[in-house]
């Protein structure tokens, strides 16, 4: 008896993609050396049990089999069975051979088994989780992620090799080059498609795209592309999180700063000067980690590993990013593959503002490095914890990415990342431009709801003998995540003079009829300070940015859960607006309770209250999860979720 194992389209011995297996008695087959084995176990008159052992670097996907038997007194009567079923083969975090192998039993449940998690979005002084059922185990999981691998620019034979798989996998996801799984979309005009505030897993997005014939699905964001890849990462056995950076930076010339210009108004000059610096800072980022050895690079450098499927930035000609070292990039070690230097920019690069000076010889003069707000906090869900109501589950790991700010460890890696890179060093050799005896200081905003006026406020401090004139404006913007800026909310500008050791205190108010009618998604505002100190040439200037805070999706669950019995959940909360709510959605998945929906309903009018109710028989026993959001053209992403613990009939 031989069994022949086959994967691509044109296996192959020497390529790894074809085995040959002569079956011998045995009680377990053991894969030794890279080779194949297939063992004999039981036999009796009408059955043979075989069993067969892969490899730790098969190649990953569907293989086909083959039985030949034969006679050995008549070499003539052979018999070629061919398994009709396709047969998948996984990476295996459980095989300590395997370059994904994991040997925590919590974290293989959290990172591979987990179908549920969170997804940290909002802003860093006020993170907040958001459920996602990410259903790596559904029917349509995995012929789906086959199909996406199948699209890739990765050769069957390379498909063992998970630092190529999970490469592979950051450029499918996205529909920038092959094709992939979804589409991207940032501006707010989601009509011809689905919102990214819509979806509550990753099920409907694949159901979508395979019954669409393979079709892009419309619409997504990082926090999307993320779930995603959690989902696809999982169902092939590679372990996966996906990890929030609040404040990251998109460096778009590679000098590992992001670059701002200001107009002698204080006004932002987009593009910069030449109208090619489109460096910002998004609000937030979510991509993901997984989990591997790196025989590529030196010892050590293995571990979580950084890849990220939104479309950012061109990597050997493809819209993908990673795997990059979680390691690497703490110690800024920029030289090390793949696409190191631009994450390493994502949490810890400088931010450098320029501000329109007729005596500087270019035209501009910098206000400041601001080393402490890119990278501000690094995020994910915590292992054996869940939390519905709160975020107790969440896990700050930004000491995994970076040294404490501005810490030696800290300033090291940044210099050693900047000897890498040519274009960084002229920015970090600037000299400081005049004499600065001012301090200024524009104190953050925490917690604002909606409803609630705000103020934008700079304390300032006179510390030299002398009068001052300064010259101050500050603005205040509604801005998509990404740091676009979308609509001005209010400018207040003026002229003053300080007397010598004086403090003095600025102050804008923004009230809600100046900025609901202007908010776009994610409901963030950004506030700006710019000053000039006449007599030095000190010029300063600070950003923050913060979400309004919205009221949560309440749950209740009535009706006994129990399999097959009748079961009621409700949804609901106030629309804490003056206006109405127009254009409403409202999505519904619970695995095991729930197949995914996505709902029209009423309006609901100013200050009004909002309710819904979604009959359900539960599927399976255990502790399940419900997760809804609701989304409409004023307020988008007020979503919550409910535990349910269901029992057998």
């Amino acid at each position: 008896m031989r069994i022949t194992m086959e994967f691509g389209p044109t296996p192959s011995i020497t390529k790894g993609t074809k085995a040959v297996m002569l079956a011998t008695f045995g009680d377990k087959a053991e894969s030794c050396g890279g080779r194949w084995d297939a063992v004999i176990t039981n036999l009796n008159e009408n059955d043979i049990v075989l069993e067969i052992a892969s490899p730790s670097n098969c190649p990953i996907g569907i293989w086909r089999c083959s039985v030949i038997t034969g006679l050995i007194e008549n070499k003539r009567m052979v018999s070629i069975k061919k398994v009709e079923e396709d047969i998948y083969m996984l990476l295996n975090p459980w095989n300590k051979d395997d370059n994904v192998y994991l040997s925590d039993e919590a974290e293989r449940n959290e990172y591979v088994l987990n179908d549920v998690g969170k997804v940290w979005m909002g802003s860093y002084k006020e993170p907040k989780g958001r459920r996602w059922v990410f259903g790596q185990f559904e029917d349509v999981t995995l012929p789906c992620v086959i199909l996406l691998l199948e699209l890739s620019d990765l050769p069957h034979e390379d498909r063992g090799n998970p630092v190529l798989i999970a490469r592979a996998i950051s450029a499918v996801v996205n529909d920038a080059d092959e094709g992939g799984l979804t589409i991207g979309r940032w501006d707010g005009n989601y009509a011809d498609g689905t919102s990214p505030h819509a979806w509550t897993g990753s099920l409907p997005i694949m159901e979508e795209y395979m019954n669409s014939g393979g079709q892009p699905v419309a619409y997504a964001q990082c926090w999307v592309f993320s779930a995603l890849t959690v989902t696809i990462c999982r169902a092939l056995g590679l372990p996966c999180r996906t990890t929030t950076n609040y404040v990251s930076a998109h460096d778009t010339n590679s000098s590992l700063t992001v670059d701002k210009f200001f107009d002698s108004r204080g006004e932002e000059i987009v593009g910069g000067p030449d109208g090619s610096c489109h460096d910002s800072c998004w609000n937030f980022h979510v991509w993901n980690d997984v989990w591997m050895s790196r025989p590529d690079l030196p010892q050590g450098y293995g571990g979580w590993q950084i890849i990220d499927a939104t479309p950012q930035e061109m990597s050997e000609s493809l819209m993908r990013c990673g795997p990059a070292s979680v390691e690497a990039v703490r110690k800024g070690q920029v030289g090390f593959m793949y696409d190191t230097p631009f994450v390493f920019s994502e949490v810890n690069a400088d931010v450098c503002h320029f501000r329109e000076d007729t005596q500087s010889e270019w035209g501009f003069s910098r206000s400041r490095m601001n080393q402490y707000h890119v990278g501000r906090r690094i995020i994910t869900k915590r292992v054996d914890v869940d939390d519905d109501v709160g975020d107790s589950d969440m896990w700050d790991v930004t000491v995994e990415y970076k040294s404490p700010e501005g810490s030696r460890e800290e300033r090291m890696a940044v210099f050693n990342a900047v000897k890498g890179v040519d274009r960084a060093q002229m920015l970090y050799d600037f000299p400081n431009q005049g004499q600065e005896d001012v301090f200024f200081d524009l104190i953050e905003i925490d917690q604002i709801h909606f409803g609630q006026p705000f103020s934008i406020v700079v304390k300032i401090e006179n510390r030299s003998n002398e009068v001052r004139n300064i010259d101050a404006v500050l603005t205040a913007n509604s801005i998509f995540y990404t740091g676009v800026t979308v609509h001005r909310l209010k400018r207040a500008e003026g002229h003053f003079q300080m007397e010598p050791n004086s403090q003095q205190t600025l102050k804008c108010e923004v009230l809600p009829e100046e900025y609901e009618p202007k908010l776009v998604d994610h409901s963030l505002i950004k506030i700006h300070a710019v000053a000039n100190v006449t007599q030095t040439r000190q010029t300063w200037s600070e950003e923050d940015d913060f979400p309004l805070i919205k009221p949560p999706l309440d749950i209740k669950i009535e009706g006994n859960t129990v399999v097959g019995h009748p079961c009621t959940a409700t949804f609901s909360f106030t629309n804490p607006l003056d206006k109405p709510l127009t254009n409403c959605v409202i999505s519904v998945e619970g695995p095991g309770l729930q197949y995914p929906k996505i709902l029209k309903t009423e309006d609901v009018n100013p200050r009004g209250s909002f309710t819904y109710s979604e009959s359900f028989h539960p599927r399976r026993t255990g502790e399940r999860k419900f997760v809804a959001a609701f989304s409409s053209d004023q307020l988008a992403d007020i979503f919550g979720s409910i535990s349910v613990s269901v029992s057998a009939p």
